[in-house]
């Protein structure tokens, strides 16, 4: 003869299932999120941040920049903006860029 599960046993499964699907809910939404990344850095990857047309680089005081191609954009990448500034010596780039580093 079968023997019925108490109350407290199903709900101890019950939650054990839960648990289990929740992490499941999670690993997939990890991995859609990195996926995610992956297809915007693909989309984005040296487009302008204005127009969405490409980037080229270019050279602009010994230092490549980045330059739209359509609407002449430049943009500078970490750290780009310094180099240009000692390239300077004293110019408006340098002074900017004291007035960024607070």
């Amino acid at each position: 003869m079968p023997v019925k599960p108490t109350t407290r046993e199903e709900e101890f499964f019950a939650k054990q299932e839960f648990e289990r699907r929740r992490k499941a809910a999670q690993e997939l939404e990890k991995h859609l999120a990195s996926q995610e990344l992956v297809r915007l850095k693909e989309l984005h990857w040296m487009r302008c941040p204005k127009d969405g047309m490409e980037l080229v680089e270019v050279e602009f005081h010994g230092v490549k920049v980045d330059q739209c191609s359509h609407c002449g954009g430049v943009f500078l990448d970490a750290g780009e903006m310094d180099d240009v500034a000692a390239a300077e010596k004293g110019g408006f780039l340098s002074s900017l860029g004291s007035f960024f580093k607070g």
